[in-house]
């Protein structure tokens, strides 16, 4: 029983160390969300870190008009990268997660 225990936390700190393995991975996992017309594109890590923005010109002379497309399209990158991140992180501690009687059931 005590060894068991034992190997559960072993377990248990092994997946520790590879999901944090695995956040520092995902700053250097870089997603590209453009607008519809690719006008701005924005540029930020799977951890919602924000590389870059690249504007279009044109949309320099409406503010208005720019900060509408800075949201959306900002969102939409931040969205694409939370499932990213939540994808790898999910799958990291689902690998490391020790075999406990009953726990099947939230699957």
């Amino acid at each position: 029983m005590f060894g068991d225990m034992m190997n559960m936390m072993g377990k248990l700190k092994e997946t520790q160390r590879k999901v944090e393995d695995t956040k520092k991975r995902l700053d250097t996992v870089l997603i590209d969300e453009n607008s519809h017309d690719g006008k701005v594109k924005v540029t930020l890590t799977a951890n919602r870190k924000i590389k870059a923005i690249e504007i279009d010109e044109t949309l320099l002379k409406d503010k208005e008009e720019l900060e509408d497309y800075l949201i959306l399209t900002s969102n939409k990158a931040i969205e694409r990268a939370t499932q990213v991140n939540e994808t790898e992180l999910a799958a990291v501690a689902k690998e490391g997660m020790p075999n406990i009687p009953g726990m099947d059931m939230f699957k």
